[in-house]
């Protein structure tokens, strides 16, 4: 069952073109299933029918996982076992009668743009930490980019004589973001004076932003750097990295900003994802009337 297990990450990753974090966690999803299965006594996947599921997503869903989490289970063990009777493996396909839960919509935190402000201006940009940690927070506002493509960025996507950066997104798919003035100014003043003395030839492999190893920042190092700002800047919120996605994408529509281009500067391929952010741009409306309207 594992070397079904395997096939069906291979394909998910070469033919269905899915990001490296989707795979792992498709991984580790169908890892516990099996585990689930093997603890059941089943060691044939012809031999599993949807009693099977519905007891294994019972136990589950005891571990109150989150609504997305539960969701993102079942699409792998659907679409697990729809891959296994495509290619005839299977004679019956278990998860045909199960339906996939809805997710429900999350609108994601968000910063107003004084406390960007407040972020933007805690680093100590006469420390050569600082400065490279300034240059992040300001590409990370200015672009919008995810956590892997900050991480991915090389000096050989900067293109700053057009003032813009290319981004290396999910599915490998390459995308051209626009780049503010400030965020070309603080990354470029950390190119000239502080990546010099991270560098470290044979392990900088090109990359943007270094570590004191001069190796790529990891993601827990990323996340720090976010954690540690807002905390510094006294913003009582749950930053990450991708609040300043989040952030980026509000603001850009707040602005007016047509709601195709924020898509195309996200890198979304289906439009559903961007308009969340609609929902957050009506919300701040609905605040303003409220705040401002004599009988709001």
């Amino acid at each position: 069952m594992k070397e079904f297990v395997k096939e069906y990450l291979a394909h998910c990753k070469l033919e269905r073109n899915l990001s490296q974090n989707s795979v792992d966690s498709y991984k580790n999803d169908l890892t516990k299933f099996m585990a689930f299965l093997d603890n059941e006594g089943i060691n044939d996947l012809n031999h599993v029918k949807t009693s099977a599921l519905i007891n294994y997503f019972e136990s589950i869903r005891k571990e109150k996982l989150s609504t997305s989490t539960s969701a993102r289970n079942l699409s792998a063990i659907k679409g697990f076992f729809n891959y296994l009777a495509r290619l005839g493996y299977i004679q019956n396909n278990p998860t045909e009668i199960l339906r996939s839960k809805r997710r429900s919509r999350k609108l994601p935190e968000v910063l107003s743009v004084k406390e960007v402000d407040k972020i933007l201006n805690c680093p100590d940009t006469k420390n050569i930490l600082g400065l490279r940690d300034k240059a992040i927070l300001e590409v990370a506002y200015s672009s919008g980019l995810r956590v892997s493509e900050l991480l991915n960025l090389k000096m050989s996507n900067l293109f700053f004589g057009d003032e813009v950066i290319r981004v290396l997104g999910k599915g490998s798919k390459q995308r051209i973001v626009p780049v503010g003035r400030s965020a070309m100014k603080w990354v470029t003043e950390y190119l000239k004076t502080g990546r010099p003395f991270l560098e470290k030839k044979m392990k900088s492999e090109n990359f943007v932003f270094l570590n004191k190893r001069g190796t790529k920042l990891s993601r827990m190092g990323i996340w720090k750097i976010f954690s540690r700002y807002s905390t510094e800047a006294g913003i009582n919120k749950d930053i990450h990295p991708h609040t300043f996605r989040h952030t980026f994408a509000t603001h850009l529509l707040e602005g007016g900003a047509d709601l195709r281009a924020v898509q195309e500067m996200l890198g979304h391929t289906d439009i559903s994802t961007t308009q969340i952010y609609t929902h957050i741009d009506r919300e701040f409306v609905k605040q303003v009337h409220k705040d401002f309207h004599p009988r709001g």
